[in-house]
């Protein structure tokens, strides 16, 4: 044997050593866990593995075995997984890499790891590349399989921990491509999983490599003010370890502090600097409770201890315990003053709680005597359900789908209440259009306004933490084009879209048979040229917009279209634009234009001459100087007053208006007295809102009063009937506020009407 053939020996005997070494840890970590000891088969997949990667090196030069060897470490030992998933761990990329196919793995390891496997080998190769749609595609693929199987998911977020650990030996290119990606779907994925430590680490590592330089000067900064942080941490906690000592709590005290990325992320978004952030130092009280049943009732005693020592924050007080995360998170959040005037947070969790937390869901099934992780986890199944639905209506592009998703999985979430007190999960600025979706497609897509806390709303109205909310329903109710533009979750927008499009093809339809009707009719034949001709002669981009318009009535076919095709068209009036006729054609969009800016010269402009403290008079002549938002909607008769905004223009509210009483706070220098002086010459915009006994003819009796007896116009009126009890709202035109009362007057005289009310 020469020595080339030696040194080859040593290293591949160096090497073998090295592979075991790795294996034999992962069994000790596995055989530490609480998992029932399933040894054999982990040792199959690893030797099955080894074999099918054989000879084949990563771009570090280390052997490839060692990087399932490596995932297969992360979710023992990192998320708590079992067996199952350490034998898919071990064979995720047999299937991709080599000549094994999925049945090959269903023969000899069954049918569950195989299923897993199969999941891992369709989503592998990243969500971003060269055709990103396509990749999109794969995203979708992954949330269908995660559906099936939730280990395919953590697997896949192991193996992205795992790349990104090792990062360093790829181009800087692919460095910012797996960053990239890793950012926008894999760390959201781990929050919404509630994988904590796997989220930060994944943040952190992905921010390393896309900005080096700010990454490396924060690490620094961290480092620079750690000896600070451990001073303000003792003299901040011993009281607190006094008192829990007392009490006779088992506990420990750690320091959180704020990882690089997020530090950056609030520098970006708060617009401050490093030293401004006074939320770097968090302090954890992790306890082990007497009675388990009771840990929430004793992570409130150990707050009523510590707030006799420090005063707390009233408005910062986060009870995670009774309403936890949708990733499962529970804890209580206090933030105290500390005795150096600082403000500080802390987390007070049990042991389980602070399981849950760091491994998300994982930990959950390590407290069910050892087995193996069953999906009965009742929220992460309705997040996957709402994944599910906004599948069954595939988009056109699937890059809106990773968009709507993203904003799913980043958002915050708010408890909402049902009106038989039942608690729903919603993201953060969600509207009651969105609730109404969440619970039934049917309610929805036919909902007219809500009533949140027994208060009518519209459908764009934002919710928030507590609202009870009942959503109320016509069957005459449509889904509108402009209803995308408030709603905030994924599954509202996909089902719109998904009811517009159907919509939309249906007038198409309409449409394209007027156009095949007219030019029958002229002896005319639909081909491409004549198609092209009508598209440019509307200005519109492609035939399904000219159908659509068509089938809207927004174009009519008349004798100019005709001599358009047989080209009639006399040049001067191509020269001069036949766009003269578009406005009539496209519902004259450029006198509106016109309007809107004519009402802008006609606004009242506040110069330095301008008296305070006069009121303003509102009158028939002067009326449309003045800006009407709609958060209040005055009519005469109102208390109102006058608010100068940025532009010297004057806005009128009711003086009970909230928006009002914030202005008034804030900007109390550009309040203004304002009264009216109107003489019944002009009609505005009034709301009833009527709840009763609901009855045949109920209707006609609420008509017969304002129309005949008061000789008023209705304007819109919306009824809701459930269970024998109706209640809805009417929209009237009237001169002023006594006019309404003496609306509501005569309505109360009405049998089984109960309940009569204004809106504001």
């Amino acid at each position: 044997m020469d020595e080339h053939d030696m040194k080859e020996a040593a290293r591949e005997a160096a090497e073998d050593k090295m592979i075991t070494d790795a294996f034999q840890h992962l069994l000790d970590t596995y055989l530490a866990s609480r998992h029932r000891k399933k040894v054999d088969i982990i040792t199959k997949a690893f030797n099955f593995a080894r074999q099918a990667h054989k000879g084949v090196r990563r771009l570090s030069g280390e052997p490839y075995i060692m990087h399932p060897i490596a995932v297969a470490l992360i979710a023992c030992e990192e998320m708590g997984l079992g067996s199952t998933s350490i034998c898919s761990a071990l064979l995720h990329d047999v299937v991709e890499d080599t000549d094994y196919t999925v049945e090959d793995i269903e023969n000899i390891f069954g049918t569950k790891i195989a299923q897993i496997v199969d999941g891992l080998t369709k989503i592998s190769g990243g969500i971003f590349g060269d055709k990103a749609s396509a990749q999109a595609e794969n995203f979708k693929k992954l949330l269908l399989t995660m559906s099936d199987d939730i280990r395919v998911i953590l697997i896949k977020i192991c193996d992205r921990l795992h790349n990104m650990r090792t990062l360093v030996s790829q181009p800087a290119n692919k460095q910012y491509k797996i960053a990239g990606e890793t950012l926008y779907i894999y760390a959201p994925l781990a929050n919404r999983l509630g994988l904590n430590k796997i989220k930060t680490e994944l943040e952190d590592l992905s921010f390393k490599y896309e900005h080096p330089q700010e990454y490396k000067t924060i690490q620094d900064k961290l480092a620079s003010t750690r000896e600070q942080r451990d001073i303000l941490f003792a003299q901040f906690t011993d009281p607190i370890r006094e008192a829990l000592d007392k009490i006779g709590v088992q506990y420990q005290i750690k320091a959180r502090v704020k990882s690089p990325y997020s530090i950056w992320n609030k520098m970006q978004n708060k617009h401050v600097t490093f030293e401004e952030i006074y939320d770097i130092l968090a302090v954890r009280i992790i306890f082990e409770p007497k009675i388990r049943k009771e840990e929430i009732n004793e992570c409130f005693n150990i707050y009523v201890a510590i707030s006799r020592i420090y005063k707390s924050h009233p408005d910062r007080l986060r009870d995670w315990l009774n309403h936890p995360k949708a990733n499962g998170y529970q804890a209580l959040h206090v933030t105290l003053m500390s005795k150096q005037g600082r403000w500080i947070e802390v987390q007070i969790r049990s042991d389980h709680m602070d399981e849950v937390a760091e491994q998300g869901f994982a930990a959950h099934w390590k407290y069910k005597d050892g087995a193996e992780y069953t999906e009965d986890e009742g929220e992460l199944n309705n997040w996957l359900g709402t994944i599910k639905e906004i599948l069954d209506d595939p988009q056109p592009d699937a890059m809106d789908f990773l968009d709507s998703i993203k904003l799913n999985l980043y958002a915050s979430e708010i408890f909402v209440f049902t009106p038989k007190g039942e608690i729903k999960t919603m993201p953060a600025g969600c509207t009651a259009l969105d609730f109404a979706f969440q619970i039934h497609t049917f309610l929805g897509s036919h909902c007219i306004g809500a009533k949140v806390n027994h208060k009518l709303v519209p459908l764009s109205h934002k919710l928030n933490s507590g609202d009870q909310v009942e959503i109320l329903t016509s069957k005459s109710q449509h889904v509108q084009p402009s209803w995308i533009n408030f709603v905030s979750t994924a599954k509202a927008r996909a089902k719109i879209q998904a009811i517009l499009r159907r919509d939309d093809r249906e007038v198409q339809k309409n449409g394209e048979s007027v156009l095949n009707a007219w030019l029958t009719n002229n002896s005319l034949e639909l081909t491409s040229s004549v198609l092209d001709k009508l598209c440019d002669f509307h200005d519109v981009q492609k035939p399904e917009d000219l159908f659509l318009a068509l089938g809207e009535k927004k174009i009519i076919l008349g004798e100019r279209d005709l001599d358009e095709l047989l080209g009639k068209v006399k040049k001067e009036i191509t020269n001069s634009g036949w766009r003269k006729y578009v406005p009539f054609l496209h519902g004259k969009k450029d006198d509106k234009d016109k309007d809107e800016e004519d009402e802008i010269n006609n606004l009242f402009i506040v110069n330095k001459d301008f008296k305070k403290k006069k009121p303003v008079i509102i009158s028939e002549e002067t009326i449309n100087m003045f800006i009407f938002p709609a958060c209040c909607h005055p009519i005469p008769g109102d208390d109102i007053l006058g608010y100068i905004d940025n532009k010297n223009h004057i806005e009128i509210h009711k003086r009970a208006c909230p928006v009002a009483s914030r202005l008034k706070s804030s900007y109390g220098n550009r309040i203004l007295d304002a009264k009216w002086d109107m003489h019944k010459q002009m009609y505005f915009d009034a709301t009833i809102e009527i709840r009763g006994i609901d009855r045949k003819g109920m209707l006609q009796d609420v008509a017969e009063v304002i129309s005949s007896r008061m000789n008023l116009n209705i304007h819109k009126v919306t009824i809701n009937s459930d269970e024998g009890i109706f209640d809805g709202s009417i929209e009237v035109k009237v001169h002023d506020r006594d006019e309404v009362r003496d609306i509501m007057e005569n309505l109360k005289d009405i049998d089984d009407l109960q309940e009569v009310m204004q809106i504001m």
